[in-house]
């Protein structure tokens, strides 16, 4: 089982994992609101970043992303908090920014924590940005995975669905990392509000489709796969952590995604904003491998689901099976949500501990 994926050996390869998709200044104002703000601490973040940052920073592994940022101050800031991140910048696509944002601009994004009965909250500031702006044939496929040499790729759904040129992008960048059997995973992470200005009503269903009939790790629960798969008729929930209905779903519908050999979701149950019952699934060759769902405590959930999938790949990158793979993932994820920002400021043992169940008890 451990070979489950075929992963390509790490001495062949200069990255471990290649995350492709866009990078947004985070803008968090700790405690307060958006609206009452006198302050913002500045963090960097994007759904398919994230992987790549919590595999190299908590994980050790190397990690590059491709993305598109604008020369200018904000970008160089962007650029700065990437490397600060451990994650290599060296397919960076660089716009030439007129000073005014009307060609290409930086992607902020203004998020809230949260805190008990007051949910988290999301406010992005995202048209035109250097990233949406990508086009398929900007990046040398092959000189990447085949030249370099890459063992795993993610990408995601938000990155799709920005404009019609990123999902074409995400279509090249995945055909050409399976000519050079490189992992795809693929986070169906749908946002409606991303979907709904695309001139094309059908777009989130077309779009993914033909992404996730390509990937060999598809991530994303129930109401993923009906909103992006248009995959319907799912049983409601027992309660919002209850994996039931998933089950059934990649039971009844895995054949016809028939080069997916991971089915993984999260579970999270928000009893409120600070309080957070979590635990995660994965199927495999017919097998279910499931964590405990357990409450625990949140600070800020903003990329919890991200620090999943990091410690899932994890796994699977070292030949650790399924099993291991969900609990670090489900670790890892829960650990990223202690700490304020997008990425978990952890260490693979914290992750172990986690794993395996034990306290937060002081260490000394």
């Amino acid at each position: 089982m451990t070979d489950l994926l075929a992963v390509r050996p790490a001495e062949d390869c200069r990255w471990d994992c290649v995350a492709l998709g866009e990078v947004m200044l985070r803008l968090d104002p700790g405690e307060g609101r958006i609206r009452t703000a006198r302050s913002f601490q500045v963090w960097e973040g994007g759904g398919e970043y994230n992987v790549a940052r919590g595999l190299r920073k908590t994980f050790g592994m190397r990690t590059a992303v491709v993305t598109a940022l604008p020369r200018n101050e904000m970008g160089a800031l962007a650029e700065d908090l990437i490397l600060q991140g451990g994650v290599d910048t060296s397919h960076i696509l660089w716009r030439e920014a007129d000073g005014i944002g009307r060609n290409t601009r930086m992607g902020l994004n203004f998020t809230e924590r949260g805190f008990g009965v007051r949910g988290a909250l999301g406010a992005s500031d995202r048209a035109n940005t250097a990233a949406s702006q990508m086009q398929p044939d900007e990046v040398d496929w092959d000189a990447l995975f085949g030249g370099e040499g890459v063992r795993w790729l993610h990408t995601g759904g938000i990155f799709a669905a920005l404009s019609e040129s990123t999902a074409a992008t995400t279509l090249a960048a995945i055909r050409a990392a399976k000519r050079h059997g490189v992992i795809v995973s693929y986070d169906l992470n749908y946002r409606a509000s991303l979907w709904s200005s695309h001139p094309d009503p059908d777009a989130a269903q077309r779009v993914n489709r033909e992404i996730a009939g390509l990937a060999d790790v598809l991530i994303g629960d129930e109401y993923a796969w009906e909103s992006c798969l248009g995959v319907g008729g799912h049983a409601a929930r027992a309660d919002q952590a209850d994996a039931a209905p998933f089950d059934a779903l990649v039971a009844r519908s895995s054949g016809d995604l028939p080069n997916v050999r991971i089915f993984a979701a999260t579970l999270r149950d928000p009893v409120s904003a600070s309080v957070n019952r979590w635990g995660a699934v994965l199927w495999a060759s017919g097998k279910r491998y499931t964590t405990p769902v357990r409450e625990i405590a949140v600070l800020d959930r903003v990329g919890g689901g991200d620090g999943f999938v990091s410690g899932m790949a994890y796994a699977f990158l070292n030949g650790l099976g399924p099993q291991i793979a969900v609990d670090y993932g489900a670790a890892h994820g829960a650990l990223a949500m202690t700490t304020p920002g997008d990425n978990a400021m952890t260490s693979l043992h914290e992750v172990k501990a986690v794993a395996g169940g034990r306290g937060a008890a002081a260490i000394r």
